[in-house]
């Protein structure tokens, strides 16, 4: 049984500023928590019901009913465990040489950033650098979106004025006027740059884009979806050709 104090302070880690102020998130769900348990990753402390097996574990498990689960769940449907674990801290600085690494500019829904972290992770993109108002990486919908690949895929908060201008790779920019992906030659090394959802690529990051690139439309839609363009893009920019 969770006690009033214990309730609370679990539900206190849906807010962004007590995560930060604890560093700690939350993660759910069987397949996510049972990947976050294997990886090694710091996990403090596991609230389950009975239902749930338990891998080997020193982690402190905590046996719940399933309405005080979907009192601590951030799910819809909540699924059996649900764990707290710490944040990593940023280290180092990421390396860009040959490689491809996405940039995100100003990613605001949540889901979003989840999904293209999984993309990423699907492509072979271990590294991703976001502008300081990209939606947060330990949203709990981030998290739950990245369906564990959070766990391989690191991530840069920074300037990103700052940042491109000191790099020496190619930048390539999702744009409406770019050249047409299947033209474009795949980059042994560079940077992908990923607008915002609604607004695309800022004005004062146009400037470090060498090469403008776009998906070419030929049915009706307005737009794509921020993740769904950084899935179509990375298929073409990542793929062998003969």
């Amino acid at each position: 049984m969770l006690s009033k104090n214990e309730l609370k302070y679990i539900q206190s880690l849906c807010q962004k500023k007590q995560r930060s102020a604890e560093r700690l998130f939350i993660a759910e769900g069987v397949k996510l928590v049972t990947e976050l348990l294997a990886s090694g990753y710091p996990v403090e402390k596991i609230y389950a019901v009975n239902e749930w097996e338990a891998p080997v574990t020193d982690v402190p498990i905590t046996r719940i009913e399933a309405f005080e689960l979907e009192k601590i769940s951030t799910l819809q449907t909540p699924n059996q465990v649900l764990v707290i674990a710490r944040q990593q801290e940023e280290k180092g600085e990421p390396d860009l040489s040959k490689k491809l690494t996405l940039v995100l500019d100003g990613i605001q829904d949540p889901g979003n950033l989840g999904t293209i972290i999984r993309i990423a992770d699907w492509f072979g993109i271990d590294q991703i650098i976001a502008s300081t108002d990209t939606v947060e990486y330990y949203n709990p919908k981030v998290i739950q979106s990245t369906m564990g690949s959070f766990l391989r895929v690191k991530i840069w908060y920074r300037d990103l004025e700052t940042f491109l201008a000191i790099q020496q790779v190619p930048v390539y920019g999702a744009l409406l006027d770019g050249a047409s992906m299947y033209t474009t030659p795949v980059p042994s090394e560079g940077i992908l740059v990923i607008g915002n959802e609604s607004k695309g690529i800022r004005e004062s990051v146009l400037p470090f884009i060498t090469h403008a690139v776009t998906i070419p439309r030929t049915g009706k839609a307005e737009s794509l979806n921020a993740a769904v363009a950084t899935g179509i893009l990375l298929a073409q920019l990542k793929s062998p050709r003969s």
